[in-house]
Order: structure tokens, then C-alpha cells, then sequence
């Protein structure tokens, strides 16, 4: 299959370079950077010198529509939803990481995003990404909303205990931390190393953009219209996001009927591992990889399940997880061009 991707200059664009060149049945055609247009690839990111040769090219609807079958779009918040549409008129498949097709309500992006969403019809044609729990719509889709990095962890880690009525679906609290990568390229001063060095920092407390795209997600699964306590930490390392939730028990169980709950629901999931009782995961264990790691804890004192998530942003949380929609949409191994250990230490 030929495949663009729009935003190539960003961190997840290049990160869908890196796993798209060994994927056995994808091309990449098209690059695209409006920013850095006329630029070499190889100038903003020197690591595929002798690997790829192609320049960063401007979007132009017809040029991209007679040279590619699928596109993923790895721009900002509020540019995909202004093209994405001319795309699908023309047959274009289409990934968005960006988020502007997660939420169902256009009002919405106003509140959580900022910006106004131009096409709200389309909003209701897209099928949220999260392979795990949609495979089927997935599968027939033509807009693909791939899930944020932050509810990828979280909704992995969750939904087998909302399923399974674990645990009270309004005593959640998450606590998420991720590595700077997560903020993208563009230099800001909370980015810069000496602001981040030896230092951590919660940031969006309380209206972090991902909140509703999480209650949206547990909804959809289980019918319960929840409200999350989420609070996002950016911590002093390049990749990788950890989310610790902690939840009330509701039904009396040990960790080992909770573990075998989890072990049933992902023993089809090619990148869900959860792991053994008493082992919890870190970060590291997943860096560069596609998989979610999960480690689970019955805190029989306080009657609560804790659950921990760790997962790769760039990887899973962005570039991973849109090519498993790839071959999800095309109908190939689940597992094609994501098949690799990760890297550590």
C-alpha cells in the first residue's frame, strides 16, 4: 500500500518513518511538512541519511490523491480537521493522531482543544482507534481516530476492571507521567533541558485535553457515564508515559481472580502483556516497543484495585498504534511491521 504522512517533521511523523521503512506491504510516497517544506528529510532528522531521500513536500489534494491509497496525519490539534474531508472525498484513507476526530460533540473541541471544529458531520464517521476494544469497526473504517497517548494507558489499564464490575466506575484517579517527547518538537521553555532537568511538574489540572476523550472511551465500552480525577506529570526522560490508577473495589476478589480476569480479556491481544502477580512494569520495559504493560495490585487494606499502565508514547501511544490500525483497516497480521522486542536499557 502506498501511504503519506502529513506532519512528517514532528516527532510522531518521524517515529512513523522509522517503523514504516520495515513494514513488509507499506511505501511511504508522500512526506509532508508545510513548515519545512522544500527541505530534505535528512535535514530535520539526520538519522535516515542513507536510509530514505525524499523532501519535505506542501499538501496538495490532487498531487497526494494520485500518488497515495492511505494517510496518516501527525499534525497539531485543529489542522486535520480542515483536510482530512477533501482527503475521504477523493478516496484517501485516513489516520488522524492529531485528536480532532476523537470527540463526538463539536462543542467540545471549543472547551478541551481550543478551536473551533470545521467539520462536525465527519465527527460521527470516524471510529475511535483503540485496537484492542474496536477491531471490527476498525476493520471496515475509512477515518480512524487514533487514540492519545494518555488514554491508550489508561483505558488499557481500566477497562477489564469496569467490565468485569471490579471496581466503582466514579472512584477513579489517575496519575499520569510522561517523558518530554509527548510535547512535541516545537521549542517551548517547558521543554528546554533546564526546566525539565531534575524536575517534576503537574501541569493541566483539571482540563488536560484527554478527560473527555477517556470518559467518552469507558462509556462506549461499559455504559457508565463517569467523571475521572486525571492529573498529568512531565517528568525528566525523552520517552514513555506511566498511568497509576487507583480505583474502589465494589466486588470482593483476590489479585488471582482479578489477574486471570485480565489475562482472559487480552489472551488475543498481540501487544497487551499483563504481568505476573507482583510484578509491576516501568517504563524502560516497553521503550521503542508497541506494547502496554500492565501490573495490578489488591490493596485488601484500603479495598482498592490499583492498576499500572506503562506504555511507549511515541509507540503505541502515536505512531505504533496507527500502523496496527493500518493493518487492522487493510486486513493483515495485526502484528506486521510491530514485531520487535523493546530496546533497554
Amino acid at each position: 500500500m502506498k501511504v503519506g504522512i502529513v506532519g512528517a517533521n514532528g516527532y510522531s511523523g518521524a517515529e512513523l518513518i522509522r517503523l514504516l521503512l520495515q513494514h513488509p506491504y507499506a511505501s511511504i510516497e508522500v512526506l509532508i511538512s508545510n513548515s519545512t517544506t522544500g527541505s530534505l528529510l535528512t535535514e530535520q532528522y539526520p538519522q535516515f541519511q542513507d536510509i530514505i531521500h525524499m523532501k519535505l513536500d506542501t499538501f496538495n489534494i490532487n498531487e497526494i490523491a494520485s500518488r497515495v491509497e492511505l494517510l496518516f496525519f501527525a499534525t497539531p490539534s485543529g489542522v486535520a480537521n480542515k483536510i482530512i474531508p477533501l482527503c475521504l472525498e477523493k478516496g484517501i484513507k485516513c489516520i488522524d493522531l492529531s485528536g480532532d476526530f476523537r470527540l463526538r460533540n463539536g462543542d467540545d473541541y471549543v472547551h478541551w482543544y481550543g478551536f473551533e471544529h470545521e467539520n462536525v458531520e465527519y465527527l460521527s464517521k470516524a471510529v475511535y482507534g483503540l485496537a484492542e476494544y474496536n477491531e471490527e469497526k476498525i476493520r471496515n473504517s475509512q477515518l480512524i481516530a487514533n487514540p492519545g497517548c494518555f488514554p491508550t494507558a489508561t483505558l488499557l489499564g481500566l477497562l477489564p476492571a469496569l467490565q468485569g464490575e471490579w471496581i466503582d466506575p466514579n472512584s477513579i484517579i489517575i496519575d499520569g507521567k510522561t517523558g518530554v517527547s509527548g510535547a512535541g518538537r516545537k521549542p517551548k521553555v517547558g521543554s528546554l533541558f533546564s526546566e525539565v532537568n531534575e524536575n517534576v511538574n503537574a501541569y493541566k489540572i483539571g482540563h488536560h485535553q484527554h478527560i473527555p476523550e477517556i470518559e467518552q472511551s469507558i462509556f462506549d465500552v461499559t455504559g457508565n457515564k463517569v467523571n475521572i480525577s486525571f492529573t498529568t506529570h512531565l517528568i525528566p526522560m525523552t520517552r514513555g508515559i506511566m498511568c497509576t490508577m487507583y480505583t474502589k473495589l465494589v466486588k470482593k476478589g483476590t489479585i488471582d481472580e482479578v489477574h486471570q480476569y485480565y489475562e482472559d480479556i487480552f489472551k488475543d491481544s498481540e501487544f497487551v502483556r499483563v504481568r505476573p502477580i507482583g510484578n509491576i512494569p516501568a517504563t524502560k520495559e516497553v521503550y521503542g516497543s508497541n506494547y502496554c504493560d500492565i501490573g495490578l495490585y489488591v490493596d485488601e487494606r484500603t479495598d482498592r484495585l490499583i492498576i499500572v499502565s506503562v506504555i511507549d508514547n511515541l509507540v503505541k501511544g502515536a505512531s505504533g498504534q496507527a500502523i496496527q490500525n493500518m493493518n487492522l483497516v487493510n486486513g493483515w497480521d495485526r502484528s506486521a511491521g510491530l514485531a520487535f522486542a523493546p530496546i533497554f536499557p
